[in-house]
């Protein structure tokens, strides 16, 4: 590659070389276990089990099931389709932001009652996460809040030592 390439047009040629099989095992897997979440908040919707509170409105529903969005589209780009500039590109120009904010908003707001949160689960399987207070949830949601905004940050800033990194290996090697 010549050295006054555009950090875009490296970052493309880099990205379009191939995604290796275990990423796109994991990708996958992130996209299955998101469709489900999507799918059990729902069904706690449908049959109103009481785990969404009087103060789960719809600002509190586009958070939550935005979360979850955010994790199929970035996932799903990278594994399923295999883009993966087109991953890093909506990471890191919003959805991390977005989904630390909708995360932060969920904790201080906390429409749930995480009593009811088995509820939805047949009697059998109700222990895997019958465990989960509302204490819990609420460490959880800090962590997420924490871990989504540090990666906001940090992320672009990987990007950018790896992409002179690059640069400095690609120049050594012309």
């Amino acid at each position: 590659m010549k050295a006054n390439k555009s950090w875009f047009s490296r970052g493309k040629a880099e990205a379009e070389k191939g995604i290796p099989f275990g990423d796109r095992v994991v990708g996958i897997a992130i996209v299955a276990f998101s469709v489900l979440m999507v799918l059990y908040f729902a069904a706690h919707q449908r049959r109103s089990t009481g785990f969404f509170t009087a103060t789960f409105g719809t600002f509190e529903m586009i958070a939550l099931y935005g979360i979850w969005v955010y994790w199929i589209v970035a996932a799903g780009l990278e594994a399923v389709l295999g883009q993966r500039l087109l991953s890093r590109l909506f990471d890191v120009f919003g959805g991390l932001i977005f989904s630390g904010i909708c995360i932060a908003w969920l904790l201080v707001v906390f429409p749930f009652e995480f009593a009811n949160f088995a509820d939805v689960l047949p009697h059998s399987l109700r222990f895997l996460v019958q465990w989960i207070s509302n204490g819990i949830a609420r460490v959880l949601l800090a962590l997420g809040t924490i871990v989504h905004l540090g990666a906001a940050v940090f992320t672009p800033i990987g990007y950018k030592f790896v992409d002179m990194k690059r640069f400095k290996r690609d120049k050594i090697s012309d």
